[in-house]
This record gives structure tokens, C-alpha cells and sequence, in this order.
């Protein structure tokens, strides 16, 4: 009788897909310290909601952001470089990967254990191809790590020939490129533990940018790849049915922060692609988000749908109570 029980809730093919993206902020919040305990306590919050996926039986596939994680580790390997060698950004990107992985794991597991779930869950270290000749490779761009004075952001770039800008009137920080993924290469090895029945953990980051040589050989680059873009892509690559991104609110507006801001309950493909060409979904907040939610819809069957909500509107958007939902009519 055990057995039969285990069989049918690990081994089931039958289930949808579902891939669900979370924020760096989710195991590191604004103002955090980053802590083990503070992870673990967030962790527990973030996959107690994520709780009513497996609930509903989906087949899951979780991705998530870095940023707060990328950046300590760069201090650390900053303040180390002279005692051990330094990391580059691929490398510190794979690590992410396996700490955040790792905090994520342990603490679905227990929530199955508690409930009595017969599933596995698993961590993807992920590589993302992008292309050689992005232009984000000429236009470096997207801020990590922490906030340096001038003084401080003159001596790390003549030290290491880092690019540095002023960030919106709070500092100095490194920009490195952004360029756009292509192609996850552990997308059909994730796809097939998913439909499995196990939970993947994968491309955590927007995945370990990495580019093909001349002679085929893969190789690490100094990137970050945004992980909602990255999701939108997976979600296509795996089949998924359902892609879900996580924020801090519960709905996607217009005229966001004024007066005259408007929750969207449901919107179109089309309607959300005048809505980014308005100008109405900035490239640092909301955009990435809406567009790899676009991406994925443009480049899935039809019947698929996408769903931007808070963590802890999740149960209420998959009823269609909350959350805003993209559609492709």
C-alpha cells in the first residue's frame, strides 16, 4: 500500500507544467541582513505559498533571482582577493545556484514530509547561452553589488577594470552586460524531471551566462541574464502550461505610484505589448517581467496563460480572485 502511494504521487506525467519564477528578495528581503537563519525563515515563508502548486498537482519548475546573493558574494571574494584567488561573475552566479538551491530544497522537502507528499526535489546548476555578439557586450549596463563612494568605485576600477556609473543618486556601482538568453542547456534533462513528478529548482540567476567559442567549446562570460526573461524562455523550452512570476505586489498596474494608477486584472498579449511600447512597464521594475511573460506566450501553443502576482496572492490568482493574468486569445 506504501509503495502504490509513493508511485502515485512521484511518477506522474499526466500533470500540467507549471514553471514558477521568484525574486532575489525572496530568501534576502530589502534591508535584510542575509543571513542563514534569515534565508531559512524566508525560505519556510516562500515555499509555504508555493505549497498550493503541489497542492493543486501541477508538475513544478522553479526559478529565481540572485541579486542580493550575487552581491554579497562579490564582497567576499572583493575582501578576499588577497588571501585566495578571486571568482568571476559566472562563477559567482554558479554559486548562488547551489546555496540558494540548496535553502529552497531543503525546505520544500520538509513541507512534502510534513504533509505527507511523496515527491523529490532536485537543484539544475544551469548555463544560458547568449549570444557573442549582444549588444548588451558593448553597452555594459546592469548594476550589481553594492554601493561604493567615488573614491571607492575610482580605486576598484583602476584595480580591476571594472565599468562603474553613479546609481540614481545613491552611489557608485559595477555594470556588467545583460544580454539575452537563448538557449538553457539543461533544458531537456529539467523538462524530463519534471514530468517526472519531481520539483526542479533551475536557472537560478537567469542561469550561468556562458557563449560557444569558434571551436564549439562552451565558456563563462562576466554577465547577468535576467532571470524573468530566462524564465519565459524555460517555460517555452519545458512546455510548460502555466508560467508564473513573483513580486512584491499583488497585481501589474498602469501609471504605477500616481494618482491615476490602474490594477490590471486580465490582459491580452497585444494589449501587453502597446502597454511596453507606451512606456508604461520601465526596464529596471516591471518590464522584464511582462516581456518574458510575452515572449513565452508568443512562442507556446495556444490555451497557455501567465499569471504576475505577490507571493501570498498566489492561491487567489490561480482561482482568477487576484494577481493579473496575461492570455493569448
Amino acid at each position: 500500500m506504501e509503495k502504490d502511494k509513493v508511485n502515485r504521487d512521484l511518477y506522474r506525467s499526466d500533470r500540467e507544467m507549471v514553471l514558477v519564477a521568484l525574486g532575489g528578495n525572496a530568501l534576502i528581503q530589502v534591508g535584510g541582513s542575509g543571513s542563514v537563519e534569515e534565508q531559512r525563515r524566508n525560505a519556510e515563508t516562500i515555499c509555504g505559498h508555493l505549497m498550493s502548486l503541489v497542492e493543486r498537482d501541477y508538475n513544478i519548475i522553479i526559478t529565481h533571482g540572485n541579486g542580493p546573493q550575487v552581491g554579497q558574494q562579490m564582497i567576499r571574494h572583493e575582501r578576499a582577493r588577497e588571501i585566495v584567488p578571486g571568482m568571476p561573475l559566472d562563477v559567482l552566479v554558479a554559486e548562488t545556484q547551489g546555496n540558494m538551491g540548496y535553502f529552497l530544497q531543503q525546505t520544500l522537502l520538509n513541507h512534502l514530509r510534513r504533509r505527507d507528499i511523496y515527491r523529490y526535489v532536485v537543484t539544475v546548476i544551469t548555463q544560458v547561452i547568449v549570444e557573442r555578439d549582444d549588444p548588451a557586450f558593448l553597452n555594459p549596463s546592469k548594476p550589481i553589488g553594492t554601493f561604493m563612494t567615488r573614491e571607492e568605485a575610482e580605486a576598484m576600477q583602476a584595480r580591476y577594470g571594472w565599468k562603474i556609473v553613479e546609481d540614481a543618486g545613491r552611489g557608485y556601482r559595477r555594470v556588467v552586460p545583460s544580454p539575452r538568453p537563448v538557449k538553457a542547456v539543461q533544458r531537456h534533462m529539467i523538462r524530463h524531471a519534471a514530468r517526472e513528478g519531481n520539483i526542479v529548482i533551475a536557472a537560478g540567476g537567469g542561469g550561468i551566462p556562458i557563449r560557444v567559442r569558434d571551436d564549439g567549446d562552451y565558456e563563462g562570460i562576466e554577465a547577468v541574464i535576467d532571470k524573468d526573461l530566462t524564465s519565459g524562455l524555460l517555460a517555452t523550452e519545458t512546455e510548460a502550461q502555466m508560467l508564473i512570476i513573483l513580486m512584491p505586489t499583488a497585481k501589474v498596474a498602469l501609471n504605477f505610484g500616481t494618482d491615476r494608477q490602474v490594477n490590471l486584472d486580465r490582459v491580452t498579449v497585444e494589449e501587453a505589448k502597446r502597454y511596453l511600447e507606451e512606456g508604461q512597464f520601465p526596464a529596471g521594475s516591471i518590464g522584464p517581467k511582462v516581456r518574458g511573460v510575452v515572449e513565452f506566450l508568443e512562442n507556446s501553443g495556444k490555451g497557455r496563460r501567465a499569471i504576475i502576482t505577490r507571493p501570498d496572492r498566489l492561491d487567489a490568482a490561480l482561482d482568477g480572485r487576484d494577481g493579473t493574468e496575461f492570455y493569448r486569445p
